[in-house]
């Protein structure tokens, strides 16, 4: 009776109870594991406001240049031992700039060719470093040597639109003006690149400078060049045209393409804007430094017309995967000449700029006439070099 009795008693009791299972346990290991994340989320919050702090009291203590920018702008320091520091969890962090812009010139390079700019002004290169990919100097892989007045501006555009290529912003001229200052100088002048990106200058007066070949084949044999050309006379109307714009008292272009003043005379070769257009005598002389193969010929005129197709051509030959095309460009009607629908600097459409595309004067139909039966020979000489026809009249 008495065994009934508890057996009835304990059949009250919840089943786990009686199965001898501990219900405390399971709500002892939750706190332990509640308790431990708590700690580290604790201990990452202390770390974070540390590093903040540290560096946010770094940054109030560096110069800055300027009021409206003092919160955001470091002053570049002249000295390695003054360039800012870190302390983080007592170890030191020194700041340094990203790209080598504020290393002195080299020994005998105080002036700086006219209208270069040193700096490299693309943010992506100014606050990006990744691992592995340090921006530094090198000379250039290829260059744009000439011509002069044919487009060469425009192809130093559109092929920087390319992500794997960079290129100095102005003409160095290096090969004809500077070439005593040393490819140290020279160097300093291009702009930062990463690993796998190609280095590119301009500067048209190297096509017609008679030691540049020499020069640049000593800087690389393997430098890739490239040559911008247009029918000779229309280059040549260009270039007087160009000049005229800085100096309006200059003469009449029959009276300086011809040596008694008037389209019936002899031409004369003397006068620059005539004789740079006799491009096989300059082409000459860099066929004696470098292969064929090594020199692409752009067509100034079909650079304005189909800008995409001679861009093409441009990136094959550069070794370059195609990324430049037809959607990178729109044609300006009012100014007759392809514009950007972007470029590195500006996301926005824009044209190359007011003196693209300027308007030439009118020229006696007789002196364009007898300028293009002088330069009739010459062409078909270019053409047999070039082994391109390129059906100027």
């Amino acid at each position: 009776m008495q065994q009934k009795q508890i057996n009835r008693a304990t059949s009250f009791l919840p089943t786990a109870n009686r199965a001898g299972i501990n219900w405390k346990q399971p709500n002892r290991t939750m706190a332990i594991t509640a308790a431990l994340a708590l700690s580290v989320l604790y201990i990452l919050y202390t770390f974070n406001a540390c590093l903040l702090s540290s560096i946010n009291r770094t940054l109030k203590q560096v110069p800055s240049v300027g009021s409206a920018t003092a919160a955001t702008t470091i002053e570049r320091p002249t000295a390695p031992t003054q360039l800012p520091q870190v302390r983080i969890l007592g170890s030191i962090v020194r700041i340094v700039p990203l790209t080598d812009d504020g290393e002195r010139l080299p020994a005998g390079g105080a002036g700086v060719a006219s209208g270069t700019n040193t700096s490299d002004g693309s943010p992506k290169y100014r606050f990006l470093r990744q691992q592995g990919l340090r921006p530094s100097r090198h000379l250039p892989d290829a260059l744009i040597i000439g011509v002069k007045k044919s487009g060469t501006r425009a192809l130093l555009e559109f092929i920087r639109l390319h992500p794997d290529v960079r290129a100095a912003g102005c003409e160095v001229h290096f090969f004809d003006r500077h070439y005593g200052k040393g490819l140290a100088w020279y160097r300093h002048h291009m702009p930062p690149t990463i690993e796998g990106q190609l280095t590119m200058e301009k500067t048209p007066s190297y096509f017609i400078t008679r030691d540049a070949p020499r020069r640049v084949h000593h800087m690389n044999p393997a430098t890739r060049l490239l040559v911008v050309v247009r029918d000779p006379v229309t280059r040549a109307i260009s270039d007087y045209t160009q000049a005229r714009s800085k100096k309006r008292d200059m003469k009449r272009f029959e009276e300086l393409a011809f040596t008694n003043g008037s389209a019936g005379g002899v031409v004369d070769t003397s006068w620059g804007p005539v004789r740079i257009g006799v491009y096989a005598k300059y082409l000459e002389r860099w066929l004696e430094a470098f292969p064929l193969r090594q020199l692409l010929f752009v067509s100034g005129e079909r650079l304005i017309a189909d800008p995409a197709v001679e861009i093409g051509r441009v990136q094959d030959f550069l070794g370059l995967k195609r990324v430049v095309t037809e959607k990178h460009f729109y044609f300006n009607s009012t100014k007759g000449f392809p514009c950007l629908l972007k470029s590195e600097e500006r996301s926005s459409p824009h044209c190359l700029g007011k003196t693209k595309g300027r308007n030439h004067p009118r020229i006696d139909a007789a002196a364009i006439d007898r300028l293009r039966e002088f330069y009739r020979p010459f062409n078909q000489k270019f053409y047999q070099l070039t082994g391109i026809n390129f059906g100027w009249p």
